[in-house]
Formats: C-alpha cells, sequence, structure tokens
C-alpha cells in the first residue's frame, strides 16, 4: 500500500492504481493523508471540501463520502480510515506514504548530522527531497486545503532545501549548490535564508562581485515591494563578504586554532595564553531520554553548527517557550552531543529565570575558576572579570549553556569571546534582543509526540491497552511534557490505577493543577513564575494578571480583543495590548482567526487566579464591614 501526496494524489494497492475520481471524495482523501495517524474533525474536512461554505448537511456528506473510499480501497486498506471523535484518523506506517519517507529521511538525516556525518545528512536529505514529483494539492479541487496545507508543504520542502545547502555550504561544495541556488532565488527572490546562500556560495567560489551585486538587487526589491530594509542576517553575510573574512578553505578533520596575531585583542590576551589553562567539562548529566523531539534537536544543533559567523561573532542559540515544556532538557541533550566539537571544554550556569536571577558578578567568578583562574586573582571589579573572560575564551572552543535566563542584559557579558565558541541559551522569554541570535520557539508535543512519551514513562503496552484514555490524559495534560512526565508518574506509583482513572480524576478534577503534582515538582510553580514576571512587566492600562483571572471567571477557552475590551471598558488596543503580554509570558495561546487561546492546564490556572481575587476582595469586604 502506497499513497502519493508529493505531487498529484495517487492510491496504490500491490502495484495497483486505486481510481478515487469523485473530486470531493480526493479532497477528503487528502485532507486524511495531511493528517495521517492524527484525527481530522469532521469540521475541518467540511472546511476542506466546501471551502468554508459547507451546506447544513455537510456532515452526513462527508460520512457517505468516508464509506466510499472505504469501499474503494478495500477491504484491508479501509480497515486503517477509523472512526474518532470528532472526526476520522487515517493509519499509515511512516513508509505507506511520500510524505511519511520524507519525513523519515529528514529524521534520518539530523541524525547523521547530531553524530558528525555531514555527508549522509546531505544524501538523506537529497533522498526526501527526491520524492517530490510534482506541485502537491494540484489536482485537488479545494482552493482551501491548498491554500493551508499546500503552503505548508512547499514551505516544509524549501526548508528541507535549505538544510541540505547549509550541509553543502559546510562540506565545501559551494560552487555545485550555485546553480540551483540561482533558480531558486529566481521563483523566491524576496527569501532572504535563500539569497544569503547563493551570496555565500558565490564568494566563496571566487564571485565576490556577484554575490555583491545579488544583495544590492534583492535590497532594492525589498524597500521596493515591502518597505523594508535587508534583515539582520542578510546583512551580516554582505558585511561579511565585503571584510573578506570568510574565503574559501579546503576541509580538514578538526579546525586549526586562529593564529595569535587574530585573537589577540590587547595585551593582557598573549598574557593569559602564556598559561595552560584546563579543559572545563561542567554539562549537567542528560535528564531523561528525549522523546519526540528529533527535529527541534536538529535545528539547535544546525543554529549552532551550520555556516561560519561574521568576524567577532558567536554562534548563539535560544530555545524558548512556556515553562515545563522541555527547553532545558533539549538544550542538555544537544550540548552533549556536540562535546566532541567543543575541543577546548563545556561551561555552564543555571541563571534561575525571572524568580531568582543570577547576575554576571555571581556566574563570572565560578566561570573564571572553571577556566583554571586562582581564586585570589580573580578581579574584584565587574569590567575586569568580564574583560578576563573574554580573553580566556577568545580563540578557543568552548559551548557555554545558559539555562533559565530572564533577559538578554543578563546573558551578555557571559558571551565567550570570538574564535569558534558556541553559546546556547534557554529562556521564557523570547530574548529578541539578544543581537545575532537564531531562536527556537519550542512548542507542546503534538497528540503521537506526547503519546511516545506516556508510553516512555509507563510502558508502551499499557498505552497501548488504553489509547482512548490515554489521549485524554494527554490532551488535558496540553502536550506539555512536564505535565505529562507527572501524569506518568502518578501511575508508575499507583500500579493499581488504569488510566481510565487517572483521565477521569483529570478531567473531572476541579482543581486539576493539585492533581498534576508529583514531588516537588509540579505545573503550578510554572505557571506562578510566569504570572511573577508578568507583574515586573505589565503595562499601562489593563493589568495582564487581571485579564487572566477575568478570563478564569468567564470560564473562557478563547477570547478576543473585542471581547476583554467590554468586559473592562477599555479600548481595544489596550485588551490586545494586555493580551499580547500574556501571550509573551506563555499564558495564553498566540492568536488564531483572531482569537486567543486556553489549553487545558491554563484554563485551570486562570480558574484558580479568579478565584484567588474572588477571595481577597471578600477578605476586604469583610474587613470594611467589621
Amino acid at each position: 500500500m502506497n499513497f502519493l501526496l508529493l505531487g498529484p494524489l495517487s492510491v496504490r494497492l500491490n502495484a495497483r492504481e486505486v481510481h478515487v475520481s469523485a473530486p470531493r471524495q480526493r479532497v477528503v482523501m487528502a485532507a486524511l493523508l495531511l493528517n495521517a495517524n492524527r484525527v481530522i474533525s469532521v469540521d475541518r474536512i467540511t472546511e476542506y471540501v466546501w471551502d468554508g461554505a459547507p451546506p447544513p448537511s455537510a456532515a452526513a456528506t462527508v460520512r457517505t463520502y468516508v464509506m466510499r473510499l472505504r469501499q474503494s480501497l478495500g477491504e484491508h486498506a479501509s480497515a486503517r480510515i477509523l472512526t474518532r471523535a470528532p472526526g476520522y484518523l487515517l493509519e499509515l506506517g511512516e513508509h505507506e506514504s511520500d510524505l511519511g519517507q520524507f519525513t523519515a529521511h529528514r529524521r534520518r538525516a539530523a541524525e547523521l548530522a547530531e553524530r558528525g556525518d555531514l555527508e549522509g545528512s546531505s544524501a538523506a536529505l537529497a533522498e526526501a527531497l527526491a520524492l517530490w514529483r510534482e506541485e502537491p494539492l494540484a489536482d485537488i479541487p479545494s482552493r482551501t486545503l491548498r491554500d493551508v496545507e499546500g503552503r505548508y508543504l512547499q514551505e516544509l520542502r524549501l526548508q528541507t532545501m535549505e538544510l541540505r545547502f547549509d550541509t553543502e555550504l559546510a562540506l565545501l561544495r559551494h560552487a555545485e549548490i550555485v546553480p540551483e541556488l540561482v533558480r531558486l532565488v529566481r521563483e523566491h527572490p524576496l527569501r532572504e535564508a535563500l539569497v544569503g546562500k547563493l551570496m555565500l556560495a558565490l564568494f566563496r567560489s571566487g564571485r565576490q562581485s556577484e554575490a555583491l551585486d545579488l544583495y544590492r538587487r534583492t535590497r532594492v526589491l525589498l524597500v521596493e515591494q515591502l518597505g523594508a530594509e535587508p534583515g539582520a542576517d542578510l546583512r551580516e553575510v554582505h558585511r561579511h563578504i565585503l571584510s573578506a573574512h570568510d574565503r574559501p578553505r579546503t576541509p580538514a578533520p578538526q579546525e586549526r586554532p586562529a593564529p595569535a596575531a587574530e585573537t589577540a585583542a590587547a595585551p593582557a590576551v598573549a598574557t593569559v595564553r602564556d598559561r595552560s589553562w584546563p579543559d572545563p567539562a561542567q554539562l549537567p548529566s542528560v535528564p531523561l531520554p528525549l522523546s519526540a523531539r528529533s527535529d527541534a534537536l536538529a535545528r539547535v544543533r544546525h543554529f549552532l553548527t551550520t555556516g561560519t559567523m561574521p568576524a567577532g561573532m558567536v554562534a548563539t542559540a535560544v530555545v524558548t517557550g512556556r515553562g515545563g515544556v522541555g527547553k532545558s532538557a533539549l538544550a542538555l541533550h544537544a550540548a552533549h552531543t556536540m562535546r566532541g566539537s567543543s575541543v577546548h571544554g563545556q561551561l555552564y550556569a543555571d541563571l534561575g529565570g525571572a524568580e531568582r536571577p543570577l547576575t554576571a558578578r555571581e556566574v563570572l567568578p565560578r566561570f573564571l575558576a572553571d577556566l583554571g583562574v586562582p581564586r585570589d586573582e580573580i578581579p574584584g571589579e565587574e569590567s575586569e572579570r568580564e574583560s578576563l573572560y573574554r580573553s580566556l575564551t577568545a580563540g578557543r572552543r568552548l559551548l557555554v549553556v545558559l539555562d533559565n535566563a530572564s533577559g538578554a542584559a543578563q546573558v551578555r557579558p557571559l558571551i565567550p569571546g570570538s574564535g569558534g565558541s558556541r553559546l546556547l541559551v534557554t529562556s521564557r522569554r523570547r530574548l529578541a534582543d539578544l543581537e545575532g541570535a537564531r531562536t527556537l520557539l519550542l512548542g507542546p508535543l503534538d497528540e503521537a509526540g506526547s503519546l511516545e512519551l506516556l508510553g516512555s514513562v509507563v510502558g508502551t503496552a499499557r498505552v497501548g491497552g488504553e489509547p482512548r484514555a490515554a489521549r485524554t490524559v494527554v490532551t488535558v495534560c496540553a502536550g506539555l511534557p512536564l505535565a505529562i512526565r507527572i501524569a506518568g508518574t502518578r501511575l508508575l506509583e499507583r500500579p493499581h490505577w488504569s488510566i481510565g482513572h487517572l483521565a477521569r480524576r483529570l478531567t473531572d478534577a476541579p482543581r486539576l493543577l493539585d492533581e498534576l503534582c508529583a514531588g516537588d515538582a509540579g505545573v503550578r510553580p510554572c505557571l506562578d513564575a510566569e504570572v511573577a514576571g508578568l507583574r515586573r512587566s505589565a503595562p499601562g492600562g489593563i493589568d495582564p494578571a487581571e485579564v487572566l483571572a477575568a478570563l478564569g471567571a468567564a470560564g473562557a477557552s478563547s477570547v478576543s480583543g473585542g471581547e476583554v475590551a467590554v468586559m473592562f471598558g477599555c479600548p481595544e488596543a489596550q485588551a490586545e495590548e494586555a493580551l499580547d503580554s500574556l501571550v509573551g509570558a506563555n499564558l495564553l495561546g498566540a492568536p488564531a482567526g483572531g482569537r486567543y487561546r486556553l489549553d487545558a492546564l491554563l484554563r485551570a490556572y486562570a480558574r484558580e487566579r479568579a478565584q484567588a481575587v474572588a477571595v481577597r476582595r471578600h477578605g476586604r469586604s469583610y474587613m470594611r464591614a467589621g
């Protein structure tokens, strides 16, 4: 059985083409394939089939289309289309569709890159791209499906091509990729990532004037069509080429240290070089096995290892996301896979987040001691400590991991000196003002990843024995790894509990967050920390914390700016500002279709906030009455 989607829709059973000729059945088939092994709701299918204008009988008609699809596919294949509330699920093995094979090749490429096998990674990416035949969904009569899923597929393909180009550049095969990059830049002249790669490939091929001319033409296009200057990354590539720093090189198994003349920024650097310094190894042990995060792990490594940084800059990656989403675990896994390339060691510090933020004054003495500076020789002045730290790290290949940062100002003094080091930061905030950083927003796990994580805690057999209850548990946990691990831990501690029993406790619990506690771990402290940071940065006008409590009192699962404006009797712009503050603090989902959403955990927390506000108001009323 083979389902082909990366081109004209095609279904093959035992080398025989199965014709799905009815236009609307083809839409349903494509929608199921695009969501293979995930439930797609009937409502969403009807949006695709009738382009957002379904008739009253749409749900019944969709059921008829699914029945006919099952008949067309035959007994064995039709059994894969399962009825699952609130819609349907198509069960497919990874190698039973070209999209599944594409995903497998991408994952394989990421794994090979993690092990340092760039040749193998490039080959796996090429295999993934070879699966594309023509434009996907072009033969599917649904404008909505093409607009939503078609664009997603095209973006996925372009991102995969960009990964392959980065790998080829790292392998010094710059000349070989120029023709393909030229064609793609013609098709996507405003895609700055492609333009930057072509500029580097041209420059490394000895075609500096063409690279600079490409930048000039792209800048004119951006200004004329978008009214915007090139982004920071493209400007850095341009500056990089102007400085003629990135000259063509020959591959070497290990990069040689830069000559002292290049790394010595001041006489003090030469002085510290006269000593023999230890290579620190300060990474904490890897936490529990990483589940369903292979793509994210590959992206972090890609941020830190692919491409050449401009002179004077340090490759920096920031992993951001809500508390409990697994930022620290991902960063530590990435750091441990990169120990081999960090030949001069690794430094690590937990910066304490917004609750207990450590300053550079507290962290630098430990870093300097780890780098071999005797305690009595560490300078007392903070500026001198920073200077010594930069001097000791300049020209070395260190990996510095800063966990749980509260802001860019906390990070800047801890950036190592230039010369090959890398910086990996985790933070609940985006750190958009951290210069030169590449950011990964780590979101919750999808249903498949959530079930995989739950299975890794309690055993896959136990999850497989109660699939519906397991799905309920991970849904209530909102895909948050911390919540899922706590749920799994509760099941391990109570082997007499079924997963169904836990699911009922979670769905019926008036205080859900009390259920999601195990030992000193809990979801509530993560959310408390977000609110604590929010209070310190609350904008004028409406207090975002009050908005959160109001949403809890209303039992809202989603809200618009207009609705909040009515609640508080304020301009809609002020309401949007407060809602955006909640999004920035990971206390509200980013808007989709003009509505901000709260998952089950956020709803429970908002409800608790509302109850606390009510108790305080009652207490004040009682005191006044007394």
